[in-house]
């Protein structure tokens, strides 16, 4: 099963996905690609271009033979802004899709506490892009990890 983990940065994706696979499942997290990639001492969340563009390659590469497999171990994938076409292609191979967002007010604090307005930015596009809840609808929210 290919199970798709979105949220804005700071929302508890990664705690989610580690609450939730087992150690024979594939969990593919650009943020920790990214700092495998890096060198000693590069911060957590590394948006360094060069690095973060090696990332990006390794990334596509692992979710391309992942999902080949998603019939034999489930699949865990971070994608935090998915496009529609990206939402499309996994409508297609019958993902779960998670949205984990403990709140605004929660992941701007979050973030405040980070003192890096780059992730700030991040945030406020995530959420003027999320779709508005259908009238009635549950929010979609993780707990506090």
């Amino acid at each position: 099963m290919l199970i798709v983990v979105t949220g804005p940065p700071a929302a508890g994706k990664s705690s989610w996905i580690q609450a939730h696979a087992t150690a024979r499942d594939i969990v593919i997290d650009l943020d920790l690609i990214t700092r495998a990639l890096s060198g000693p001492g590069a911060p957590s969340w590394n948006q360094d271009p060069l690095q973060l563009r090696v990332a990006h390659r390794a990334r596509y590469a692992a979710m391309d033979e992942a999902f080949a497999l998603r019939d034999k171990v489930d699949v865990y994938l971070i994608h935090t802004m998915p496009s529609r076409k990206a939402m499309a292609k996994y409508k297609r191979l019958d993902a779960r899709i998670v949205t984990v967002d403990p709140g605004r007010d929660v992941i701007m604090q979050r973030v405040a506490a980070m003192r890096d307005p780059d992730m700030q930015r991040v945030v406020t596009r995530w959420y003027r892009q999320r779709p508005a809840a259908a009238p009635g609808a549950m929010p979609q929210s993780s707990r506090a990890w």
